[in-house]
């Protein structure tokens, strides 16, 4: 049960966590967005860092599977992804495009030891590139990360040496957990 400013954590391997993470992604949708409100998920990340390639992934995934539905934008893929250098632009068109939308941001992160390979799913704002010390504005009405790799005294070469398996793993949770309640066939 998700409470006001929670963060929860799911950890795929766990028989429940996909059981778990839709449960309490859909309650917090339920209590957050409003029906009238367009959805907006931006996925962030970049495809040339192997432990920031999680969002483009889960963008790239989305994407194919959810062209059908006229409720749900979803921006940054593998083509087209949404990262440092062009978030601010991002916003910008998401404001000029969307009347008041209620927006899912999706990145990777660093995490404790003990958390790596885990998701989290928080009511709050995503705070992009802390974890690198990028100074980004902050995004989402909810944020979801997947917690790539250790923190360390050099993040940056954690985020470049980041094992893929552990990326694909929690990028195939993320969109397989969103892709039902955001993505109506």
């Amino acid at each position: 049960m998700l409470f006001s400013n929670t963060i929860s954590y799911y950890y795929p391997p766990d028989v429940q966590a996909f059981y778990e993470f839709q449960n309490d992604f859909r309650t917090l949708m339920e209590k957050r967005r409003k029906k009238t409100q367009p959805l907006v998920i931006v996925c962030i990340g970049t495809d040339r860092a192997t432990g920031d390639c999680l969002g483009p992934l889960v963008g790239q995934y989305l994407q194919n599977h959810c062209l059908s539905s006229t409720d749900c934008t979803i921006y940054g893929c593998l083509s087209n992804p949404v990262h440092a250098q062009n978030l601010h632009e991002t916003i910008k068109k998401i404001e000029t495009s969307h009347e008041q939308p209620f927006i899912i941001a999706i990145d990777a992160c660093l995490g404790c030891r003990e958390h790596v390979g885990y998701i989290t799913l928080s009511p709050l704002p995503l705070f992009p590139g802390q974890g690198v010390s990028k100074d980004l504005p902050p995004i989402g009405n909810i944020s979801i990360t997947g917690i790539v790799n250790h923190t360390s005294h050099s993040n940056e070469e954690m985020i470049q040496n980041t094992r893929l398996q552990i990326v694909v793993e929690l990028a195939s949770f993320i969109s397989s957990g969103i892709e039902h309640l955001c993505c109506p066939y």
